[in-house]
């Protein structure tokens, strides 16, 4: 099992810091020429000078051992001295590091050297690891706070921005070329903020335009309450069209609580039962033939095969409907309209496909979106929320919807359908 990168990136910061600060001290032990066992070194040659020159004095007398004192004191000074007191009975056992009694012919000789100077490193010795051991716990803790709290501050930024409704606030061009799970989650910080900014576009957009579809058939209404207030004979004329006006209006208002509901309920479960799509398809085809028989429009009437799914019946049916139907409303006159079905172990695909205008390549995904229409769409009496409505009710199942330009023209929709509902936004579906 992999370890996380974070890990990693705190292992080598305590790491090399832990190294570069023994390096440090090394470095400093060197400049301050306190190489290990250097004091040992001095006292060490210190009682070799002392010894040799008790051993001259004592086999070759005072004044070889004046000689030696003077020649070592010109090549190494180590402050070697030589006295004499007359009394032999000086001479005791009172020996030093740096000092020396030597009895001879009666006379007590007195050799000594000055101390070693004294190093302000040495009494630091008992010292250094701990001290090692503080500078550089001090830096990892530094180079670690510093690491962490940059990115802790960025998505508290971005935090406070989202709580303030700036859902335009982004914070992963911000982590530095860092590569860990903190920039993972600035990047899940970019993309929920881009899904609530996308959310709130498309939240404003539905608004707008169901006010701009709500205005038309209320002035429309409003037009034949003055024209009722002008000319009372026309009440009949006006009272059918005011009819005519109020079932636009309950239709545009059902369409829009469907697909809210279908919006705001994408996390509720499905109230399913088990049936056979197929047939619920040839129902449907059944009853478009007529407004396609209207139209001089020829459809396939019935598919063989049977589908049993386990499927929220009224949601399949309003998705498969709105697509039939669309396809009818929008095929050109004494045009067909092909329904096809493919059934797979577990999948349903269903293809409908018209011989109308058709739409542009960029509009394939925007036609899905609540009030939206092909550019060279005539309008034929619909809101733009048909296709909305049955990719939610197909997406609420698992399955996906898409749309494509067949090569003869038209449109295709192609809708997939999995036999047991998935997840809410899992297709699980090749393309």
């Amino acid at each position: 099992m992999t370890m996380p990168r974070l890990f990693w990136k705190f292992f080598r910061i305590i790491w090399l810091t832990l190294a570069a600060s023994l390096a440090a001290i090394i470095l400093i032990v060197k400049l301050l020429q306190a190489v290990p066992f250097a004091s040992e070194l001095e006292h060490e040659r210190r009682t070799l000078v002392l010894n040799l020159t008790a051993n001259i004095l004592a086999e070759d007398g005072e004044a070889a051992a004046a000689r030696f004192v003077s020649t070592s004191e010109k090549t190494q000074p180590l402050g070697l001295t030589l006295s004499k007191h007359d009394d032999a009975d000086a001479c005791g056992e009172n020996n030093t590091v740096i000092t020396r009694s030597v009895p001879k012919d009666g006379v007590c000789y007195w050799l000594s050297v000055s101390a070693p100077a004294g190093s302000t490193f040495d009494s630091l010795g008992p010292f250094l690891p701990w001290l090692t051991i503080l500078v550089a716990s001090t830096i990892a803790a530094g180079a670690l706070a510093r690491y962490l709290i940059r990115p802790v501050v960025h998505l508290r930024d971005g935090l406070s921005a989202l709580a303030h409704g700036r859902f335009d606030f982004r914070i992963g061009d911000k982590m530095a070329g860092r590569k860990d799970e903190v920039t993972a989650l600035a990047y899940d910080f970019d993309a929920s903020a881009a899904r609530l900014q996308e959310l709130q576009d498309a939240q404003q957009r539905l608004f707008h335009d169901v006010s701009h579809e709500l205005r038309s058939p209320l002035s429309r209404l409003q037009a034949a309450v003055g024209v009722l207030r002008q000319s009372p004979a026309k009440l009949g004329v006006m009272l059918d069209r005011m009819d005519r006006e109020v079932e636009r209006l309950d239709t545009l208002v059902g369409e829009v609580l469907t697909l809210a509901r279908l919006t705001a309920g994408s996390g509720r479960p499905l109230k399913t039962q088990t049936l056979d799509i197929i047939e619920l398809l040839n129902e449907i085809l059944g009853d478009a033939a007529f407004e396609a028989h209207a139209r001089e429009v020829e459809i396939t009437t019935s598919v063989d095969g049977i589908f049993r799914a386990e499927v929220e019946g009224e949601l399949i049916y309003r998705a498969l409907e709105n697509v039939v139907r669309n396809a009818v409303k929008y095929t050109a006159e004494h045009s067909r309209v092909t329904v096809a079905c493919e059934t797979m172990a577990d999948r349903l695909r269903i293809c409908v496909t018209d011989q109308g205008p058709g739409v542009g390549r960029d509009e394939l995904e925007r036609i899905f979106q609540p009030f939206s229409r092909g550019k060279d769409a005539m309008p034929r009496g619909g809101y733009g929320l048909g296709l909305a409505i049955a990719r939610q009710a197909i997406e609420r199942h698992g399955g996906r919807v898409h749309a494509s330009l067949p090569e003869a023209g038209g449109l295709a929709i192609t809708l997939e359908l999995p036999r047991r509902p998935m997840p809410y936004g899992a297709t699980g579906a090749e393309s």
